[in-house]
Parts: structure tokens; sequence; C-alpha cells
């Protein structure tokens, strides 16, 4: 449907203001190809209130009614968490924390005396912390930020239809 068409049937409705009202008679008035759109949908929206809607009987409307309260009314689904999936994601947390810790550990000059344990970590931060780590901490941050939203804006929605 073009602009021209939608503008005609709010005109038609009567949804438009003052301003936009004569806007439009304006242009019904100017343009002859706009007058012809107008009288067409004008005697389409008479032949739509000429109609009459059929509605269902009385006994129909009430059998259905009857048999949707007979049915047993839907509980929510409960999934059930499985322990070895959650295990497993800890699992890899673990192991990825372990490496952090063991390539630090490698990576490291660790001297032991009698009693003073002096532990040099030769870790070059300008090289770890350079702008591709910080782009990538970033972006890693706004994809779970997003995902996060749109859980809580589903979660609105969702509430919001149950209302």
């Amino acid at each position: 449907m073009n602009t021209i068409e939608q503008q005609l049937w709010d005109y038609i409705d009567g949804n438009l203001d003052a301003a936009q009202q004569k806007i439009i008679q304006e242009k019904i008035n100017n343009d002859a190809e706009v007058n012809l759109l107008y009288e067409e949908l004008l005697n389409l929206n008479l032949s739509f209130t000429e109609l009459d809607l059929e509605e269902p009987s009385m006994s129909f409307t009430r059998n259905i009614m009857d048999s949707i309260t007979s049915e047993p009314t839907p509980v929510a689904l409960k999934t059930k968490v499985n322990i070895y999936i959650v295990y497993g994601i800890g699992g890899c947390f673990l192991a990825a924390i372990l490496a952090l810790f063991g390539y630090v550990f490698y990576s490291s000059n660790l001297q032991f005396s009698s009693f003073d344990t002096k532990i040099n970590l030769n870790i070059d931060w300008n090289e770890l912390i350079s702008p591709f780590t910080i782009y990538a901490f970033l972006f890693i941050d706004l994809v779970i930020g997003l995902v996060f939203l749109d859980h809580l804006l589903r979660k609105k929605a969702t509430h919001k239809s149950w209302k």
C-alpha cells in the first residue's frame, strides 16, 4: 500500500488532525488521480459498511467454550537441568584457570631459599595489554551485554503477554 492510499484511508476513517485533513483535501481537489483513488476507496468503504458480519450460533459458542473449560489447564513446563552439563562447564572454566596459572608459573623465575621465597614473574605487560586485547575484551563484553539485554527484553515481553 503506498503512502497516498494510506493517507486517504486515514482521511476516510477520520484518523487525521485538522492540518493533515486540509492537506489531503487539497490533494483530492487538485489532483485527478488522487480524486479518482479517493472515490474508489470511499465506495469500497461504503460497501464494507453495508456487509453484515456472520456470527456463529450461540450453541456453537457455548459448545466451544464448554470444551475449552473441560480441558485441564496446561502446567508450566519445567525442564530438568542435567547436572553433568553444569559440571562440564565448570570443569572447562577450571581447566582454563589452571592452564593460565600453569603458564604464569612456567614463565616465571622462582627462587627458593631457606626462609625467603622470591617470585619473579617475567611478564611483559605492554605486550599482553595491547590495543587488540583491549578491543577484544570490550567486544566480548558487548556481545555478553547484548545477549543479556535480549534475554531481559524477551522475559519482559513474555510477562506482558501473559497479563
